[in-house]
């Protein structure tokens, strides 16, 4: 593991209901307390960390005085609703206390599958994350549909992972780790201490159901790892009792189970937009802005000749180098329309077309791939 967190600059931390809630007898105060003080020593030290919390649903079950989770999706809704305001509160006191700012970010499975809204969280995390500001993510319960729900939010973990590219994913939750099979069935079972994440027989050692405040289970967790793995981001399973756990993961220490991704970051992306992502358009480029990206630099507009084809913001489009070829793809930070407006344009005039700036790239590095 010391190769892998010890490295690790950019984390996901994810913490379950049970965690959060003391197991369903209230808002544990101090645990929350405590894993502000770790991540903020974690920023301090130049890490970036997102912070995924479930908790809404139970913390609104706790103000509304309720003692089981309701059933109805209308009160589901109402009871995270009435959740979400306490957990807020909660989390900007705590980090407060280190000088840090949070930013509540609500999502659903919508706005990561759509490409458009998908590059839009991408950009607000990544710029949280530069300006220092600690994301406290959930699932957007009080709008969420069983069409549109993560399930839980230890798979709104690693999406999260994969969108902002993260090293490792940490999943803290009630239990030391991964068995080899269920211990409170089996005392035979053995902690699982490292593994390939998407090794089929973890999935065949996991399952059983969560707690009764939460959803997920050691199943999610095992599928959520495998997710994390494809933009090439380690995980581990472990206790979030144990005693500055966070921090001693990220410094390297063997703690619970490590499901290792096997696929470097790299070479996810690279098959992700050159592979399979179909073109929605393409953008044919002048002399400078072809050797800017060989380069390794951003495709500014005004390095855009002309703009083919029918697209929204975040669509996938193909650069056309002078000679014809197709040399890279990324993902549009402009549809078509104004793609076409802002050609030949400097950046710092793109708000004088458009009466607007989404940003100053037409194709911002981090979305673009060189095609070999």
């Amino acid at each position: 593991m010391t190769t892998t967190l010890a490295q690790a600059r950019r984390l996901v931390v994810k913490v379950g209901s049970a965690l959060i809630t003391a197991n369903g007898t209230g808002i544990d105060l101090e645990a929350i307390r405590d894993w502000a003080r770790q991540i903020a020593a974690l920023r301090a030290d130049g890490r970036q960390v997102l912070l995924v919390s479930s908790g809404a649903i139970a913390c609104g079950m706790q103000r509304l005085g309720w003692t089981s989770r309701p059933r109805e999706v209308h009160e589901l809704q109402a009871c995270a609703a009435v959740g979400q305001m306490g957990l807020a509160q909660i989390y900007q006191e705590a980090f407060g206390q280190h000088q840090l700012h949070t930013a509540q970010i609500l999502l659903t499975h919508d706005d990561l599958a759509d490409r458009k809204r998908y590059l839009n969280a991408r950009t607000t995390l990544n710029t949280l994350l530069e300006l220092g500001v600690v994301p406290i993510i959930n699932e957007n319960d009080t709008v969420v549909t069983d069409e549109i729900k993560f399930g839980d939010n230890d798979t709104l973990g690693a999406l999260v992972a994969n969108a902002v590219e993260a090293d490792a994913l940490i999943i803290l939750t009630d239990q030391p780790g991964l068995y080899t099979a269920d211990p409170r069935k089996d005392p035979a079972a053995t902690l699982i201490s490292a593994a390939v994440a998407g090794d089929s027989r973890l999935e065949t050692m996991a399952g059983g159901a969560g707690t009764r405040v939460g959803t997920g289970g050691m199943i999610t967790k095992v599928l959520a790892a495998k997710r994390a793995a494809r933009s090439g981001a380690h995980t581990v399973i472990a206790s979030g009792r144990e005693r500055l756990v966070i921090q001693r993961l990220a410094a390297g220490e063997s703690i619970g189970t490590l499901l290792a991704s096997q696929t470097e970051p790299l070479a996810a992306k690279k098959q992700w937009l050159a592979d399979h992502l179909q073109t929605a358009g393409q953008l044919y480029l002048d002399e400078g802005a072809w050797k800017a990206l060989e380069d390794g630099r951003s495709l500014l507009p005004i390095g855009i000749i002309s703009v083919i084809g029918d697209f929204e913001r975040g669509a996938a489009v193909a650069c056309i180098a002078p000679d014809g070829r197709e040399v890279a793809r990324g993902l549009a930070n402009y549809g078509s329309s104004d793609a076409r407006r802002i050609a030949r344009c400097a950046s710092q005039d793109i708000e004088a077309q458009l009466g607007y700036v989404a940003e100053p790239e037409m194709i911002h590095r981090d979305n673009l791939i060189l095609l070999d």
